[in-house]
């Protein structure tokens, strides 16, 4: 790896690059960073080490991270089609839910509508049935009557026969 690489440059470099407390003190005296160094809590860094090992740490890691970032983009677009797939298929399930309640209105549409019509045809046959007993009570009245008149006619006859049975004073002349 890189890390064995930087090891053996970092050696070299670090006892050229990097210094103790003790050399430090003598550099202070001087009191200012040298232009191609940083000062860092007291320890002086080269910009070129700092640079070239900026430079290995993105050349190491930055083909991963491009590649986790591809990754990743390709993960959140086939998300974002499973989702729209997924809004098409929620949304067949309620176009399928409105044809069942449709259907189930359908069935009790046409059970009320049968119901209907068999409450028509009973109240037929009803209206049928008062017709027929209305004319028989009809009749029976008008027969009634007949009957009721021809017993007082009878009657009145009788009355009639009975009045001309009596006998009748003869007439004197």
């Amino acid at each position: 790896m890189e890390v064995e690489g930087m090891d053996e440059e970092g050696t070299s470099s670090h006892s050229g690059h990097l210094h103790r407390r003790e050399d430090l003190q003598k550099t202070q005296q001087d009191s200012e960073c040298p232009e191609s160094s940083t000062c860092v809590e007291n320890v002086y860094v080269d910009k070129k080490a700092v640079d070239k090992l900026t430079e290995g740490l993105l050349s190491h890691y930055l083909p991963d991270l491009q590649n986790s970032k591809r990754a990743l983009q390709e993960l959140t677009q086939n998300q974002l089609i499973l989702l729209d797939t997924l809004d098409q298929e929620v949304t067949k399930f309620r176009e399928c839910n409105t044809l069942l309640d449709l259907n189930s209105l359908f069935t009790e549409a046409k059970f009320y509508h049968n119901k209907l019509v068999s409450i028509r045809k009973e109240m037929i046959l009803l209206h049928e049935k008062t017709t027929k007993l209305k004319k028989r009570a009809l009749k029976l009245q008008q027969q009634k009557q007949k009957e009721v008149l021809e017993k007082e006619q009878q009657r009145e006859k009788e009355l009639e026969r009975e009045r001309q049975l009596i006998a009748k004073p003869a007439k004197r002349t």
